[in-house]
């Protein structure tokens, strides 16, 4: 199971006991919200992109949109989506699940301007009922991303 991958991976830095495993499920930004007990724009999403045959993860707020235009001009191509199976296979985490951690070789990891407005966030931890507390340097950390990106709307800065 992802979540084990996870917990393992977490474990070489010694904090796979801040993993929040919930009775519920956590799959959605809203769900997640309603488990962790925060608004939903600090749920730090995971999205799963084709980038030209190489799997893209976009980490973003949990209230903000992919914009097409943003996207296309960072990345030069129009924004597709994996599909579930395609998201299992080549980042190695389920739709419901997929977070920056613990990924197959070979995954492009951004993280989106929308989540530097927050002192702490909560991206998933593999599985569809987790989730872990990061502030935005441990997330930079752990999840190994390239870069940070600009490629959402419809986000409002919020009070840290």
């Amino acid at each position: 199971m992802a979540i084990e991958k996870v917990r393992a991976y977490f474990k070489t830095f010694g904090i796979e006991d801040r993993i929040l495993e919930f009775d519920v499920s956590s799959a959605t930004v809203e769900l997640a919200a309603q488990a962790v007990g925060c608004e939903p724009a600090h749920i730090a999403k995971t999205l799963s992109f084709d980038l030209q045959g190489t799997p893209l993860l976009i980490v973003a707020a949990g209230d903000a949109k992919v914009d097409n235009k943003k996207y296309k001009a960072c990345f030069g191509t129009k924004a597709k989506m994996l599909t579930p199976d395609q998201a299992e296979t080549l980042v190695g985490h389920a739709v419901g699940g997929v977070c920056p951690f613990a990924v197959n070789d070979g995954v492009r990891i951004c993280l989106d301007e929308s989540l530097k407005r927050f002192a702490t966030i909560f991206p998933a931890c593999g599985s569809s009922n987790s989730a872990i507390e990061l502030t935005i340097p441990e997330l930079e950390k752990y999840s190994g991303s390239t870069d940070w990106v600009d490629v959402c709307k419809n986000w409002e800065p919020a009070a840290r």
